[in-house]
């Protein structure tokens, strides 16, 4: 006859929970040292691309804080060889897109040779302090390259991409390998130059 016993020596006493968590968190406390990550209240994902998106195109640029409206009067003249076959006002809105896609572009550029989102004609509002302690502010047009191929350049210079170059009156800017000119006049210093 099979005697069946009820004596637990035979098995392991099992441990306490509560102990095993004691021991994991302090474990942990001496080994992991928490890195404190900052909150990152900017758009990102989804919601990012349908702030940025216009006429069904996620646009590759946003205008920056500074932007404002120009409070002078300034042009593009467009230039083919010695031929000026456009003129563009480009004083009633803070930023102009330059590109080949004709649904986001302010500015169409139809060279081959440039992107669809190729630049953006900015203008920013920026503060100085002079040399009597006074703050100055002004709205200057600023050109920068969205991270083209072929490149923007001002005054046959080649402009850094991702990069604001202030732009003056008469400098003269080419996209890619066109030969277009864009010539940047502000009317009011044009006058003075014709006196």
């Amino acid at each position: 006859m099979d005697i069946i016993s009820n004596n637990r020596s035979n098995r392991a006493a099992p441990r306490s929970s509560s102990h095993t968590r004691r021991e994991r968190d302090s474990e942990q406390t001496k080994d992991d040292n928490p890195v404190k990550v900052e909150p990152n209240f900017n758009l990102s994902g989804n919601l990012a691309a349908d702030t940025n998106t216009f006429n069904g195109v996620v646009v590759k640029y946003s205008e920056p804080a500074e932007a404002r409206k120009p409070t002078g009067r300034w042009r593009l003249y467009v230039f083919k060889g010695e031929e000026q076959i456009d003129l563009l006002h480009v004083h009633r809105q803070s930023a102009y897109l330059l590109g080949r896609d004709r649904k986001v572009a302010d500015i169409p550029i139809d060279h081959p040779s440039c992107s669809k989102q190729h630049a953006v004609l900015q203008y920013r509002q920026l503060s100085h302090t002079d040399d009597y302690g006074e703050t100055n502010t002004q709205v200057k047009p600023y050109i920068i390259d969205l991270d083209t191929t072929n490149g923007t350049y001002v005054n046959s210079n080649r402009i850094p991409p991702s990069r604001y170059v202030e732009l003056f009156h008469s400098d003269v800017i080419k996209f890619g390998y066109s030969t277009r000119e864009y010539v940047l006049l502000q009317e009011e210093q044009a006058e003075k130059d014709a006196e």
